[in-house]
Order: structure tokens, then C-alpha cells, then sequence
């Protein structure tokens, strides 16, 4: 294999890495960033979910830019974009700021992400050598995830919550310094068709008042002219979106990919379990700072078996349990074990020993490692040939837009509780954890819908008579 392509694979790998990584650093940081900038309880998910929907939903249009101006572009523009928004999330000094910041993260991230595995597959075309190069791209996003909650932690506290962006600086600038002469040189394909700049337009305003609605549930009411108001108006774009995508020349999303049970099925069943274990990442480390007094680092250290864990059965169990029983019964056991964390979760005491009440569930959600390999596996193959890229992309896009989700519902669900129990006057301590209890048991029923509709959609399909009469 020509260094010249370990190279560029080193260079996408390295993105992948900053992409990963910046999904998971800030949790461990929220508290400190929360205590300097002044974010409300509630207005703190948007640190994660500016990030998230701008990667979420933009996804489809950066790998459509891709095709039409060339991966290689989109993918210096997108890293370059990234690396500037991290100077300026570092250097933000109000809570607009920070989140402008993430927002162009986001987009960042969403270039690079999305022409990054395109790129990939030009350069190994033998398809041993394509198998280890997916192999280390793929791990190298596991191991951000794994990675990015340690770092965030050692980061904040040994220098400060701003330098868990400071430092994509230097990362961003070398992938840049090596890629231009690292990446091959691609034309844009011949195509007559354009990029769907306004479904991307309404899909992304969308999702973010959407959003918008659900955080300032706590302060205004759930009833209010404004929460009201902003649902109906979130609601009326992504309608928008959705005739869009169905009466324009070069979608976004062709509507045709939902045709089938089984893709329409899968990106359900990941949106709500996304949504139900993202919050977790992100409540149980404010349950660890503000409850338990824990330090940043050790907050990064006491949530690394639950990355560990997941990356390790991902990696290595989960293929071999998916040929010999199944996707589906792989898919259901692993939701089941999720359940389960969740559940322990809501008893978690006050006091709770690490030992004993947190260490548990960190163990079991190894069944996210389970999980979303099968869940994978069984939406790309209800798609037709033609249509395995588009389906990719859609499962991509629907697992971001669960985790923003999931992370502003269970966040304003579990500030709403602790103001009430505040005012009842219950210790503080009691009140945050209460509303944690609220935020994970809401967690778990929605992984017991997934499980049901898992069951219920996702069965195996009935082989052809051709291969009936063969096995006979």
C-alpha cells in the first residue's frame, strides 16, 4: 500500500478523531462553562445541541456539495471551518457566542464528515485493503468517543473549560497542512443537478426552534402563546421540508428511501434510542459534578468503562453474535440491557457509591454496542442497491437529530423537576437528583417503545420461493 495513501488516511482518520471527539469533550466541561458563562439550566443543552443539529442536518447537503464541487474541497473547507469555530468557542465570553460557535462546528464537522468516507473508498479500491482502512476509520471514532470525556475532564481541570476547543488548533491546522498535498485531486461528477440549498434551509430552522420551544418550556409553560407559537412554527417548516423534498428536481431526501418498513423502522427505533442515551452521557456527568462533588478529570475517568465497554462490544462481539443469532435478536437483547441501565439509573441514590450504583450501569451500556451495529445492519438492508448511499446518509442524519432531541427534552424535563422540588424545599443535592430520576425513567420508556416497535417492524424477511426451493 503506497504511504502516500496511509497518509491521507491518516489525515481522515484524524478528522474523524475532532469530529468524535468534540461530541463528547464538553459534557465533562458543562458545569465549569456553566458556572463562568451564565447558562440557565435548561439553556445549557444548547451547547451540545448546536453542534449536533447543525451536523445532523446539514450531512446530506455537504455530501451533495461533495459530488458537485469535489470531496476534497468541501473536506478543506469543512476542517478549516471547524478549526476556526473552535478558536472562537474558546474565546466566547457569553453564552451567544458559544453557541454561534458550536453551530459553526456543527457545519464544519458536517463538510468533512460527509465526503471524508467518499474519499476513503476512491483511494482503496481492493477490497481487502478498503476493509482495513474502514477498520481504522472506524475505530478511530470509537476511541474519540472514549477519549473525549477523559480529555475534556484533565483539560478543565488542569488548565481551563476553554481549552477543550484551544486545542482542536493545532490538530486542525497540521490535517490541513498534510491534506492538501495528501488527498488526491477529484473532479466534480458531471451533473446537471443542484444543491438543495432551501430543504436545508427549512429542515435546520426546523429542528433549531423546535428546540428553541422545547428548552424554554421551563420558564414560559408548556400552554404559553410562545411555546405554542414556536411548535407551530417549527412544525410548519419541516413540513415545508418534507413537500419540498417531494416536489423538488435534486432532493435532499428522496421520500422514496422511506418506502420501505424496515429503513423507515430502523431510523425510529435510533431516534428514540439515541435520544434516551445521549441525555445519559450528559446527565449522569452533571450528577457526578454537581451531586457528588466529583472533580472534571474524575468525572472523564468514572464515565470511561461506559465508552470502554461500548467500543470493545462494537468492535468485537457484536459481528460475531449478529451471524450466528441474528440482527434482530441482537438488536432486542441490546435494547433490553439499556432498559435495565436506565432503570437502575432512576433509583440512583443521593449519596450513590460509584462502586456500587454508577459503576453497574456503566457496564450495561454495552448493550449500545450491541444495538446499533444490528440496528445498522437491519436498515441498510430493507434499502435497495441504488439507494445504499442515500440510506447512509439518512441514518447518519437521523441518529444526530435524536441525540438534540433527547438531550433538550430530558434536560428541561429534569430542570422543571429540581426547580419544583426546589421550591418545595428540598436540599439542593435531593432536587437535582430528582430530577435526574424524572429525565432517565422518561429514558427508559422510550427504549421500551423502540423495543416494541423493534419487535414489531423489524422481522427478519421471508426468503423467495427460489430460495425456498434451493434449501429444499
Amino acid at each position: 500500500m503506497p504511504a502516500s495513501r496511509w497518509t491521507a488516511l491518516a489525515v481522515l482518520a484524524t478528522s474523524m478523531l475532532m469530529t468524535i471527539l468534540d461530541g463528547s469533550i464538553v459534557t465533562v466541561a458543562m458545569p465549569a462553562i456553566q458556572n463562568d458563562l451564565g447558562f440557565s439550566p435548561a439553556g445549557l443543552s444548547w451547547i451540545v445541541n448546536a453542534y449536533l443539529i447543525a451536523f445532523g442536518a446539514l450531512l446530506l447537503l455537504a455530501g451533495r456539495l461533495g459530488d458537485l464541487i469535489g470531496r476534497k474541497r468541501v473536506f478543506l473547507a469543512g476542517t478549516g471551518l471547524f478549526t476556526a469555530a473552535s478558536v472562537l468557542a474558546g474565546l466566547a465570553a457569553s453564552p451567544a457566542v458559544l453557541i454561534a460557535a458550536r453551530f459553526l462546528q456543527g457545519v464544519g464537522s458536517a463538510m468533512a464528515s460527509a465526503v471524508g468516507l467518499g474519499i476513503l473508498v476512491t483511494l482503496f479500491t481492493e477490497p481487502r485493503e478498503r476493509a482495513r482502512a474502514i477498520a481504522v476509520f472506524s475505530f478511530t471514532g470509537a476511541a474519540g468517543a472514549s477519549l473525549g470525556q477523559v480529555l475534556g475532564g484533565v483539560l478543565t481541570d488542569a488548565l481551563a473549560w476553554n481549552w477543550i476547543f484551544f486545542i482542536n488548533l493545532p490538530i486542525g491546522l497540521a490535517a490541513l497542512l498534510v491534506a492538501l498535498p495528501a488527498l488526491p485531486a477529484d473532479r466534480p461528477a458531471p451533473s446537471r443537478g443542484r444543491a438543495d440549498l432551501l430543504g436545508a434551509l427549512l429542515v435546520t430552522s426546523g429542528l433549531m426552534t423546535g428546540i428553541y420551544a422545547v428548552v424554554g418550556i421551563e420558564e414560559h409553560g408548556a400552554g404559553s402563546a410562545r411555546t405554542l407559537g414556536l411548535g407551530a412554527l417549527a412544525l410548519a417548516l419541516l413540513a415545508g421540508f418534507l413537500r419540498r423534498q417531494a416536489t423538488a428536481a435534486d432532493p435532499l431526501l428522496p421520500l422514496r428511501v422511506l418506502r420501505s418498513r424496515r429503513v423507515a423502522a430502523a431510523n425510529l427505533v435510533q431516534m428514540l434510542m439515541v435520544a434516551a442515551l445521549f441525555s445519559f452521557q450528559v446527565l449522569v456527568a452533571l450528577h457526578m459534578q454537581r451531586v457528588l462533588g466529583y472533580g472534571a478529570a474524575e468525572t472523564g475517568l468514572g464515565m470511561l468503562p461506559a465508552a470502554a465497554v461500548v467500543g470493545l462490544v462494537s468492535l468485537g462481539l457484536s459481528a460475531r453474535l449478529i451471524t450466528r443469532f441474528g440482527e434482530r435478536n441482537v438488536l432486542l437483547t441490546g435494547l433490553a440491557l439499556l432498559v435495565a441501565m436506565l432503570v437502575l439509573l432512576a433509583r440512583l441514590p443521593v449519596h450513590a457509591s460509584y462502586a456500587v450504583d454508577l459503576l453497574p450501569p456503566m457496564l450495561l451500556a454495552a448493550g449500545f454496542g450491541l444495538a446499533l451495529p444490528a440496528l445498522t445492519a437491519l436498515g441498510m438492508s430493507g434499502a435497495d442497491e441504488a439507494d445504499a448511499g442515500l440510506a447512509s446518509g439518512l441514518f447518519n442524519t437521523t441518529q444526530q437529530i435524536g441525540m438534540a432531541l433527547g438531550i433538550a427534552v430530558l434536560s428541561t424535563l429534569a430542570a422543571a423537576r429540581t426547580e419544583t422540588l426546589t421550591a418545595a424545599g428540598r436540599p439542593a443535592a435531593e432536587a437535582l437528583t430528582g430530577g435526574y430520576h424524572l429525565a432517565f425513567a422518561v429514558g427508559a420508556a422510550l427504549l421500551v417503545v423502540a423495543f416494541g416497535l423493534a419487535l414489531a417492524l423489524l422481522r427478519a424477511p421471508k426468503p423467495a420461493p427460489s430460495e425456498l426451493t434451493v434449501a429444499a
